[in-house]
């Protein structure tokens, strides 16, 4: 159970820090890149933040495998 527990308050704290720094990274263009989709119509908008999201899961990736190196 201590493992379970351990990673429940990580997961907890890259939340608020996530929480945190989202204001900021609105400001740095994180979420407006070239490869987003993004499809409007009357009353409708669609947003498909595809190279957003692979962007911060290489960042993701890069900082999980040198903390566990």
């Amino acid at each position: 159970m201590g493992d379970v527990g351990r990673f429940l308050v990580i997961l907890g704290l890259v939340l608020v820090v996530m929480g945190l720094l989202l204001p900021f990274l609105g400001k740095l263009g994180l979420g407006r890149l070239p490869g987003d989709i993004v499809i409007e119509r009357d009353g409708f908008r669609l947003y498909i933040p595809l190279m957003t999201s692979l962007l911060v899961s290489l960042v993701l990736t890069l900082v999980l495998w040198l903390i566990n190196r």
